[in-house]
């Protein structure tokens, strides 16, 4: 898979809210970027931590507490990849999972799985909450180093550039 941006264009026919609020299309960016920076050390499979970024609250229904958004988002996973076939199912039963419970606040899972749920916890300072650190799964995600980058990033509201230039335009162009 090289590409996300067919996939977003299907997202975004269905996506209820603001691609600018809080859970929308910067935030999905950071994960993205905070998934791939915790592959570096960790490894994980980068297909299903890509995928993470932009199924994972493809599906809320508000900005706020929106309980069952994880699994709405990996039904239509499952909806727009396996239809298509363009992850094994080994991969797609990862991403699945990794939607479905990443608001749990577990911490045992496939290593995959564990980088998806750090990725997006290292983005909880957008909304004025510091992760814990018992909450993280993985020694790159508590370490300093990320903390302080992934913290920096969320507080100023930074917007990876392939978000304005790939992304928006599939969410404003509909």
């Amino acid at each position: 898979m090289t590409s996300l941006e067919p996939l977003l264009f299907e997202i975004a026919a269905q996506y209820r809210l603001d691609p600018y609020g809080v859970h929308g299309l910067s935030h999905w960016g950071r994960v993205l970027e905070n998934g791939l920076r915790l592959a570096e050390t960790e490894g994980g499979d980068i297909t299903v931590i890509r995928l993470f970024a932009i199924f994972h609250d493809a599906c809320r229904y508000n900005q706020s507490r929106d309980p069952g958004h994880g699994a709405r988002g990996a039904v239509l996973a499952e909806k727009l990849l396996g239809c298509l076939s363009l992850v094994t199912q080994r991969k797609l039963d990862l991403l699945t999972l990794a939607c479905r419970e990443h608001t749990d606040g577990k911490t045992d899972a496939d290593l995959s799985v564990r980088i998806c749920w750090d990725s997006d916890r290292r983005d909880l300072a957008r909304v004025s909450i510091m992760p814990n650190p018992s909450y993280l799964c993985t020694k790159t995600a508590r370490a300093e180093e990320m903390i302080d980058w992934a913290n920096q990033r969320e507080i100023n509201n930074f917007s990876p550039p392939f978000v304005k230039s790939c992304w928006n335009p599939l969410f404003f162009g509909k």
